[in-house]
This record gives C-alpha cells, sequence and structure tokens, in this order.
C-alpha cells in the first residue's frame, strides 16, 4: 500500500480584521451611482507574529489599524463599479505596502445587493510573488 505524505507548511500565523465596514459609491445600476451604500470587509493577513512576540513593538508586525484606514480610503477615493475591481487592488496594496504579508485572504461583501440575500460578494486569496 503507497502512503501519500501530506506537503509540509512553513508555519504561517495571520492578523485578521473582520466586519471592517466602509460606506462608498459602488456600482454598475444607475441607483448605485448616486447613493453610498455598505460594503463588508474580512481580511486575513499571513505573516509571522515571532518577533513582535518576542519584542512587544508594533514595528515588528503588521499594523492592522493602518491596514484598515488604508482599505476605508481606496473604497472611499474612487467609484467603482464591481466589487472584484476593489478587492483586487486592495489585495495588491496590502501586498505593495506591508512587507510581512505574505498572503491575503479576502472576503468583500455587499449586503444590499440582492434584496432576497443576507448579503453577496467575492472571497480571493493573493499571495507574494517570489
Amino acid at each position: 500500500m503507497n502512503t501519500v505524505s501530506k506537503p509540509t507548511q512553513m508555519q504561517t500565523d495571520s492578523i485578521f480584521i473582520e466586519g471592517l465596514k466602509v460606506n462608498t459609491i459602488i456600482g454598475v445600476h444607475p441607483w448605485e451611482k448616486c447613493q453610498a451604500q455598505p460594503l463588508l470587509f474580512d481580511i486575513e493577513l499571513f505573516t509571522t507574529i515571532i518577533s513582535a512576540a518576542q519584542t512587544d513593538q508594533l514595528a515588528d508586525t503588521v499594523d492592522y489599524a493602518q491596514v484598515s484606514q488604508d482599505i476605508i480610503k481606496m473604497a472611499q477615493k474612487e467609484s467603482f463599479e464591481l466589487i472584484e475591481t476593489l478587492a483586487e487592488q486592495v489585495c495588491e496594496h496590502v501586498l505593495k505596502h506591508y512587507r510581512g504579508v505574505q498572503a491575503i485572504q479576502l472576503k468583500l461583501a455587499k449586503p444590499h445587493a440582492v434584496a432576497e440575500a443576507k448579503q453577496v460578494g467575492v472571497k480571493i486569496w493573493r499571495q507574494r510573488q517570489a
């Protein structure tokens, strides 16, 4: 009987931001272009926290408050038609500006897009290219 071993994974920690609410103009329908609506972001930033845990210094980790502010500014800076576009730009920004982040998982929900649904949205995963 052949056994298949699971691939080894580097131990990775994560920092998360859950339920970040941003009111912004987004959408393809005429009513969406003139009325702000909420978006909900759930973000998981894959990094290591070992250094920060040892030093107890913010400089040795990813500042989730700053990441949150960056996302709010991005979402409110310009209007987007698709949440897919905004989600991709947020991931690109985080990977470019936060060197400690090796990968990001982002869930972006638009609660008022479909009246019969609690929320609709996209989930994406991006990782730093070697």
